[in-house]
């Protein structure tokens, strides 16, 4: 039979998990204290009027998208982005001028070679069938890629407008300040040290 008492342990042992334990109970406590104490300091009709204020109201991401797939930006302008409408409307007209110049030059070289094949005269004299081929299949691939583009574009849309619809209901004010300070509890009639977190609003 062995018999273990506390005398047995090694002083700092003991002392170290004394400290640890009272830093945990200490953090809890005072996180606790601080939440408590941080909503006792609002006003109920500042809460009130937070509550109602309609920045911190969120949007639907389901009418949001659908709106842009209907319209595109139609779902920014719902999510009070309208700053992102020239933008987006940018972005497509610009992939729009592409498409068509990519896709003439395309129909230019392809006719050129249809009628090369025919031994009829062509707008490129100077170039022969191989010449013709390689550029007819560079402009459509350009004109290809523009056009994968576009549903890019609209894609990126769609999202933009869904994920904006999710973040409308976060308040990123100035009026929000988060601070972190000691705090002295009491649990068991004995007073604990742990670290306090309060969220005011100004």
């Amino acid at each position: 039979m062995f018999a273990f008492s506390s005398s047995n342990l090694p002083s700092k042992t003991l002392l170290w998990s004394f400290l640890v334990a009272l830093c945990i109970l200490g953090i809890g406590t005072g996180t606790a204290y601080g939440q408590s104490d941080s909503s006792a300091q609002i006003p109920p009709k500042k809460l009130e009027k937070v509550a109602d204020s309609p920045s911190l109201l969120p949007k639907d991401p389901k009418k949001a998208t659908m709106l842009s797939a209907i319209l595109p930006g139609a779902g920014q302008v719902y999510n009070g982005k309208t700053w992102k409408v020239p933008i987006l409307y940018a972005g497509i007209l610009t992939d729009v001028y592409f498409i068509q110049y990519n896709h003439k030059r395309y129909e230019r070289f392809r006719d050129a070679l249809f009628a090369l094949d025919k031994g009829e005269p062509n707008q490129f004299p100077s170039l022969n069938r191989a010449a013709l081929v390689r550029n007819v299949d560079y402009w459509r691939q350009n004109r290809d890629l523009t056009l994968l583009l576009m549903l890019g574009i609209y894609a990126l849309n769609l999202v933009d407008a869904n994920v904006d619809a999710h973040l409308s209901g976060f308040d990123i004010s100035e009026d929000l300040t988060l601070k972190i300070a000691p705090q002295i509890g009491t649990l068991s009639a004995s007073s604990t040290t742990g670290l306090s977190f309060t969220l005011q609003f100004k």
